[in-house]
């Protein structure tokens, strides 16, 4: 065997291998940190329902342009002292009711999350003020990762939305 010729090939070969090797990881991206939730959230056609007193709802189709589900897992406003989110779901009587979700809502990645009467919604109960057709109320959502969104309402005029609440401590004596 004639390792004069074979020894300088293999250490090509070898070079070679190790070139490409190292210039694959020097092109190799480094993972992306995802982007707060508040960052990757938006509200289109928001609404809240008017309402003299006690309780309202808020609406619109949440969007989440991230690469990852987000969760909302509270929201605060000042027409507000106590707000829920809200979901429908079917009692043992096999009426359709709302209840607070636990856990939150979901958005998904690249999604949408629908907030419509009859169905996920974002309640208010104990009404600050009046909420009057016309007037604006600004929200602000938290998510899972302690981020945040802010986005402010149309009050409109609603004859709708007039659903039932399973009862709770929380909302023992209100006017649903």
């Amino acid at each position: 065997m004639n390792t004069s010729k074979t020894l300088p090939r293999a250490a090509a070969l070898l070079a070679v291998s190790l070139l490409a090797l190292t210039g694959c990881a020097a092109t190799a991206a480094p993972a992306e940190e995802p982007k707060p939730a508040g960052d990757v959230v938006t509200i289109e056609d928001a609404w809240v329902k008017a309402a003299p007193d006690g309780m309202s709802a808020a609406f619109g189709m949440l969007e989440n342009t991230g690469d990852e589900d987000v969760t909302v897992v509270s929201v605060e406003s000042d027409v507000s002292p106590m707000m829920e989110l809200h979901e429908t779901v079917e009692n043992e009587a096999g009426e359709m009711v709302m209840r607070e979700i636990e856990g939150g809502f979901v958005i998904p990645a690249g999604g949408e999350l629908a907030l419509e009467p009859g169905a996920n919604h974002i309640m208010l109960m104990g009404l600050a003020n009046p909420l009057v057709a016309g007037d604006e109320a600004t929200f602000t959502l938290t998510f899972s990762d302690d981020s945040t969104y802010e986005f402010t309402a149309p009050v409109k005029d609603y004859s709708g939305a007039n659903e039932n609440y399973e009862e709770s401590d929380e909302h023992e004596g209100m006017d649903h």
